[in-house]
């Protein structure tokens, strides 16, 4: 509910009691009451409450019902969304000469301001005139809004090289660009509402988040979608305080379709800034907008945050992008070579993928260097050019395959514990691991069996001459295993390289 200044309390009064004195049939409360009974049942109980309880009846004549709004904006919104609904509820009490007036308080005056509806007015006039809920760009630097009477139009603030196409889809993110999807084709509609899109750095959770945002403004150009940073929120929320402008904040982002807030671990702290938020969040949840965040960590894991705010961000669907496996590290960097133009030989795409792991920025941040070597000192992008640039990104390089290295490669491949490869066990796929590092050990390190078999728990020389007779057996017989040891030997081969 908004508060009122009670300077307008004799204002009100006189006028109440000037359609008393008149002796109208009716008086003006009288038709407003009437005038609201039939809007209760055309809107929600929470727009109801929100958008005409705070409305007040001042003045009865004839045909003309006065009505006072708290400020330019709340009339605005009216004649945007309900102005249908007012005139029918006027004319079933007015007749079909029946007509609305505004009284639009401004704090900063000591009267209330009385405007007509604007049917006659020129459209260019009204395009001149100022927006209530908007930044004065002297006073907050907000990019977003480009102003207009009737609408409040938002610039996105998106990458345009952050879209759905160039978003390859993994194993690693197939979650979250699922949902993501299926926001974009109905957003406030689904049950991911919010969706937190959570992962380390690099991972591409901005790339996501603002996909969803791109591929809502193709489908519905009437939608005001909105990405914005924590750390820009919290800014602009200074500025507002320091402006004396909360409320035209809180307004304005109460506006927004689709609300992309991103990196909410920076809100930690932040007192202020998450209350704010909060009432942010729960008026676009109530109203059906969606709601997107990213965060470096999952929703359980933020420190500094209001519990009231992450059980909110639990509502929806929290999906964590993680890191690519290598057949989508090879799709990313293929494609995004391919979009500069550049034809990279497949056994450098390889060679680059088996050694830059965890991280997509530091994929392309590879790209980058591969491209400025080639362009500027005209060399060819082969593997001796990809040792040297993989150098300033990776900090470890292996000089030597140890049966360690080996141990954890076979590991990851087979999704098992490194320490499974030690313990006594009989499931297949941990027995056909530990044999399959014990075969690659024994080919690729100049370590004796005995050596060999005591990395593995102190097994003996005579269980490492077993194991790797059974990985001959199976190459021998299956050619999808044998492809597998090949693909093993070579990735291990390759991160030797670097």
């Amino acid at each position: 509910m908004i508060d009122y200044d009670f300077r307008y309390k004799n204002l009100l009064d006189s006028l109440h009691t000037e359609c008393t004195i008149m002796g109208m049939t009716k008086d003006c409360q009288m038709v407003w009451d009437s005038c609201l009974r039939i809007i209760k049942k055309n809107v929600t109980p929470q727009s109801f409450k929100t958008w005409f309880e705070p409305i007040r009846p001042v003045h009865l004549d004839n045909n003309e019902l006065t009505i006072q709004v708290p400020n330019k904006f709340f009339y605005e919104w009216l004649e945007e969304h309900y102005v249908q609904l007012l005139k029918t509820s006027i004319r079933q009490e007015l007749g079909d000469r029946g007509r609305l007036l505004y009284h639009i308080l401004e704090g900063s005056k000591q009267e209330p301001a009385a405007l007509p509806r604007p049917s006659n007015k020129p459209s260019a006039e009204k395009d001149n005139e100022p927006v209530p809920g908007v930044f004065d760009a002297e006073m907050i630097k907000n990019p977003f809004v480009i102003p207009g009477i009737r609408r409040i139009k938002v610039d996105p603030q998106l990458n345009p090289n952050y879209g759905f196409d160039n978003f390859i889809e993994g194993d690693c993110n197939r979650l979250a660009r699922s949902a993501g999807m299926a926001i974009a084709k109905k957003p406030g509609g689904t049950a991911f509402n919010p969706l937190v899109i959570f992962g380390d750095v690099g991972l591409g959770k901005t790339h996501l988040a603002q996909a969803i945002g791109a591929e809502v403004l193709k489908r519905f150009e009437n939608k005001a979608v909105l990405y914005v940073s924590a750390e820009k929120f919290t800014n602009q929320i200074i500025q507002a305080i320091k402006n004396n402008a909360v409320n035209d904040f809180v307004n304005f982002y109460q506006m927004i379709d689709v609300l992309i807030l991103d990196d909410i671990q920076f809100l930690s702290g932040k007192q202020k800034t998450q209350e704010i938020f909060f009432h942010i969040f729960n008026q676009l949840h109530q109203n059906g907008k969606q709601i997107v965040l990213t965060s470096d960590r999952a929703p359980k894991d933020l420190e500094g945050i209001e519990d009231r705010l992450i059980s909110r961000f639990k509502w929806g669907l929290s999906a964590d992008l993680q890191a690519p496996d290598l057949e989508t590290r090879m799709a990313i960097l293929g494609a995004k070579m391919e979009q500069e133009g550049v034809d990279i030989p497949n056994d450098v795409l390889e060679f680059i993928c088996y050694n830059i792991k965890n991280n997509i920025r530091e994929l392309e941040g590879v790209m980058i260097s591969l491209l400025a070597q080639s362009t500027l000192i005209r060399r060819d992008v082969d593997i001796e050019l990809a040792k040297e640039v993989i150098r300033n990104f990776v900090t470890t390089i292996n000089k030597e395959i140890t049966v360690e290295f080996i141990q954890e490669l076979v590991a990851e491949h087979f999704s098992v514990p490194v320490q499974r490869l030690h313990q006594e066990t009989r499931k297949r796929n941990i027995v056909i691991a530990r044999q399959l590092s014990m075969f690659l050990a024994k080919k690729l390190t100049n370590k004796s069996l005995k050596s060999i078999g005591e990395n593995f728990g102190g097994r003996d020389h005579s269980t490492v001459i077993y194991s790797c007779k059974a990985v001959q057996d199976m190459m021998d017989t299956d050619l999808i295993f044998k492809d597998t040891v090949s693909e093993l030997e070579k990735k291990i081969k390759m991160s030797l390289n670097t």
